[in-house]
């Protein structure tokens, strides 16, 4: 079957418009297109406004973002973090570049994240901190792994990379852990092509991380540098986007919902297809329209489906591999059943705000005749 090009349908595409340009081409007449500027003071006044927090950090990316945490906590070699398998590789690497060990424990059937109780059980002697992954939009269990990291005397970071927008119990993302991590990377909700942030009320904390974030430098003193830092920082170019994506969050928002809803509804008589759950209490970010393919077990469906679509112009995406099955990150002997099998059966389907209800239309009837011919072939 030949598609042309004007009927094929991404994963992901931003949502860039006249004010996009207009912010950043503004940036660069100013002449501070690099990491000073008043796009960057602006985007961290209301990023921090927006998620009900003391203070937001714009850094580079997401992935440096997670870093410049638990750097600035002091994690280091000997030290243990724990991290849900089920994510996006970045989180363990950045434990990882700390000299610490990521400890990968399994993820909860009913919401995909973190499970509080498989965090318990591998609290030990060298555990520093928790990281728990708001995984495709959908907040952990905050209240739980809060009272545990108490106890325990324990840092818990907040991996929201996918989760801009979302709440629990009516308060934003950002505001759910005593650090929060997010990416503005060009498939997520709001985007600055990269781009992170991060969300604290730890002011001493949030003070370290400015120290490193900008190569060490004394406050101070300039070009004077009492520690080892990093060169983190966003852009104020970058800056101008962001400033322009949270004008325009709340629709950008409000249209990528109605896309999942959209999905939700027509495929709800699918037996073979089931929806990411969602807890209660949770007002999930709309990042990506995420369902589990066929029954518990099934190896194959899920693969077949994304081939199948990938010819007739739909591009999916698979759930991410397990992070203790990763080369640089492998543990044999973690015991995560759940996330092995939300891996090998989860897809992502094509989901951005500019993706009109017509083109979600054609995007399920097109799942739905690839669905019946290759659920008949599966073995």
């Amino acid at each position: 079957m030949t598609i042309s090009m004007d009927e094929t349908y991404p994963v992901a595409r931003p949502s860039l418009s006249e004010l996009e340009e207009r912010y950043v081409l503004d940036a660069l007449r100013s002449g501070w297109v690099s990491s000073q500027g008043p796009y960057l003071r602006d985007f961290e006044e209301r990023f921090a406004r927006r998620c009900a927090t003391d203070v937001a950090l714009a850094t580079s990316n997401g992935t440096v973002a997670l870093h410049l945490v638990l750097a600035a906590a002091g994690i280091g070699p000997g030290d243990e973090v724990i991290v849900p398998a089920l994510t996006y590789v970045a989180t363990a690497n950045a434990v990882a570049y700390c000299g610490a060990r990521a400890v990968c424990v399994d993820v909860s059937a009913q919401t995909w994240c973190v499970d509080p109780e498989a965090v318990r059980a591998a609290i030990g002697p060298r555990t520093r901190a928790v990281i728990a992954v708001d995984l495709y939009g959908h907040p952990a269990d905050y209240p739980a792994l809060r009272q545990l990291c108490r106890q325990h005397g324990l840092l818990l970071v907040a991996d929201a990379a996918e989760s801009f927008g979302a709440t629990l119990d009516d308060r934003p993302t950002g505001s759910l852990a005593d650090a929060t991590t997010f990416s503005f990377f060009g498939n997520k909700v709001i985007t600055s092509g990269e781009g992170g942030c991060v969300t604290t009320c730890d002011t001493a904390l949030a003070d370290r991380m400015r120290l490193l974030r900008n190569q060490g430098m004394d406050p101070q003193r300039r070009y004077h540098f009492p520690v080892l830092g990093y060169n983190y920082r966003l852009t104020n170019l970058g800056a101008a986007l962001l400033c322009a994506q949270l004008d325009r969050a709340d629709d950008i928002i409000a249209r990528r919902r109605r896309v999942i809803a959209r999905y939700e509804q027509e495929l709800a008589d699918e037996a073979l297809l089931t929806p990411q759950p969602v807890a209660a209490g949770v007002r999930r970010a709309p990042w990506m329209a995420s369902f589990l393919v066929g029954p518990e077990g099934d190896e194959f469906l899920r693969d077949a489906l994304a081939r199948a679509l990938d010819r007739v112009g739909v591009e999916t995406r698979p759930f991410f591999v397990p992070v203790s099955e990763l080369p640089a990150h492998h543990d044999p002997a973690a015991v995560v059943p759940v996330a092995r099998d939300l891996s090998r059966r989860g897809i992502n389907l094509p989901t951005y705000a500019d993706l009109d209800d017509p083109g979600v239309k054609t995007v399920v009837e097109r799942l739905r005749g690839v669905l019946a011919t290759v659920s008949r072939a599966a073995p």
